[in-house]
Order: C-alpha cells, then structure tokens, then sequence
C-alpha cells in the first residue's frame, strides 16, 4: 500500500522533508500547504505534486490523504496537529510539538483516544552521529557524565535557513532548546529533575531573549549544559559534546570525532546519512506496523513540561 501524504509548509524544512521523501518507497506527496500559493505551486511542481492550497482543511477533507507531516510556525503546532488526528490522519509535527504546554497536553490525550500514530520531529534523535552514541550507551559500553551543548546562529532579523523573510517568530527557548532538553533525556536514559535557565536582554523588535543557558541534571546524575544565542557571528549550528566514563564524542551533525578530533565513521549506523529522511521512515513504518514511532508525541511530552518550567522561571526573573 502507498501511504499518501500531506505535507504543510513549503519553506526550508518542508523541502528537507520532501527530499527525504523522494528516497522512500512506498510513500507518495499528494498535497502541498502553504500560505503563498503562487510560492507553494512552484515547489509543487518541481516534485510533481497534484494538489496545492493555502489551507490545510482543504488536504484534510481529501480521503486518501492517509498522513500529513506539518512544517508549518510553532504557533500553530498544537492545533494543526489536534486538526490532524480529528480527520482521522497519522500525522508528524515538526518541533516544537508546541509552546504552551497544556496545548501539548491536548494533542497527547487526543492521539491516545484516536490510537493514530502522532510522532513529532526531534530529529536529533535520528541522525547517525546521534544514533552511534545511542547504541553505545544502549550496548553498556559508553555512559553519559556531562554533555556540553552550543546551538549558534546569527539571526538580527526574521529571517529562515534559505534567508526568506518568516511570517512567525523563532524561539530559543520552546524550540531550539527543545531539541537539546528531549536529546538528554533520551542519551541519559533517565529523565531530567533539575533544570536552571538564565537569558540575555530582550530585542527591541523581535520581542524574544538573543541569548540563553540552560543547566539540567538527570535522575541518574547526568548533567547538560546549553548555550543558545541568534547573536552568534559563526561558526552556525549545533554542536554537542558528549562527556563520558569511557571516551568523548562530539557530534557536528552528522559528523562524529572523538575527544582527539578522530573522525567516526557513521556512515553505516543506519540506511541514510539524512537525519530527515530517517525520521520520516520511522513515521511510516510505525503507520505500516500499527505501533507508537520513536519520538512520539507521548515520549517527547516530559520534554515540554521541562520548558515549560524554565519559561516560568525565566518569566519570574
């Protein structure tokens, strides 16, 4: 069977994801939201894609749309999803699943009643460097003490990954910070009990902190630290040091050295390299085999109430 699919937001990400898509079998891009029409249509029409709209209930009320995967801004998260599960679709939410957390907690209660698979992206979960840590702690042979985290980008105006003006506002916090947060929890094997965050001056104009730290522990006495900034003139990105009892990795994407600066060849840890890609065949495979997917809307929820609490102290600060 082809699983046909939706796919909302047609910017930066939303081209990752159907870059992805084009490598798996079975999976078909039937339908393309997004809010410029002319702008979704051209990128329609480059990966051959029947169905174009500016709004999702239009995708939704086709029946053999069996699954849509949303790219669209944070602020609609929560309730594009919920939107999703009412039609009867499996749907992938881009991260953050949400920035306020009781709205999290609906979609958790509603992928639960509907039994769909609900999955979210916390991609860092997925790429190779990630995941050859992952199975290192897993096979008994590499535990976290510390993992040290710098997430850098240089972004004074509202702008994406491809330079094109964004109609919504980035956050460090709910999503930047959302990946690191669920990545601890998830390497560490044990969930977070402490978390302390501290923020920069808040921009005139984008009305959001610039800068931000965030210190976490573990039940098992692990512990993180993240730095996050838009004020960072390069080099970009996120880069990760895990810290451990018996070596050191740093993860730059999808690269992997050792503490020495030795390259780890990742290359065979999974079928693909793309962290995307990979993500997305877990979201189909678990709709073929009836079963919860990594990163389910359910298992990155703790993540969110752990943001949620930061929010809160940043607010009282």
């Amino acid at each position: 069977m082809t699983i046909k699919v939706a796919l909302a937001g047609a910017g930066a990400f939303g081209i990752k994801h159907l870059d992805g898509i084009k490598n798996i079998d079975g999976v078909e891009v039937v339908s393309l939201i997004s809010r410029d029409l002319a702008k979704t249509q051209e990128v329609a029409d480059k990966y051959c894609i029947k169905h174009v709209t500016t709004d999702l209930a239009d995708s939704l009320a086709i029946k053999e749309v069996d699954a849509v995967i949303l790219c669209t801004p944070t602020q609609m998260h929560a309730s594009q999803t919920i939107a999703c599960l009412e039609a009867g679709k499996h749907v992938q939410v881009e991260i953050p699943l949400c920035d306020v957390l009781a709205d999290g907690e609906k979609v958790i209660a509603l992928q639960k009643q509907t039994g769909l698979v609900a999955m979210c992206g916390h991609t860092r979960r997925f790429n190779p460097s990630h995941q050859y840590v992952h199975k290192k702690i897993t096979a008994g042979e590499f535990n976290i003490q510390q993992m040290d985290v710098q997430t850098y980008f240089f972004r004074r105006t509202n702008m994406n990954a491809l330079g094109q003006a964004r109609s919504w506002t980035d956050h460090l916090l709910w999503h930047h910070a959302a990946h690191t947060v669920d990545l601890f929890a998830y390497q560490a094997g044990s969930p977070i009990v402490k978390a302390n965050a501290i923020q920069g001056p808040i921009h005139p104009t984008l009305g959001i902190a610039m800068d931000m730290s965030i210190q976490l522990k573990a039940a098992n006495g692990a512990i993180c630290t993240l730095s996050l900034s838009f004020n960072n003139d390069g080099p970009l990105g996120t880069f990760f040091r895990y810290i451990g009892d018996s070596a050191t990795y740093i993860a730059r994407y999808d690269d992997l050295v050792n503490g020495k600066e030795e390259k780890i060849d990742v290359s065979k840890v999974d079928v693909s390299m793309n962290g995307i890609e990979l993500q997305d065949r877990e979201f189909f495979a678990a709709i073929r085999e009836g079963r919860e997917p990594n990163a389910s809307v359910a298992q990155v929820l703790p993540c969110y109430q752990v943001l949620h609490d930061l929010e809160l102290q940043l607010n009282a600060g």
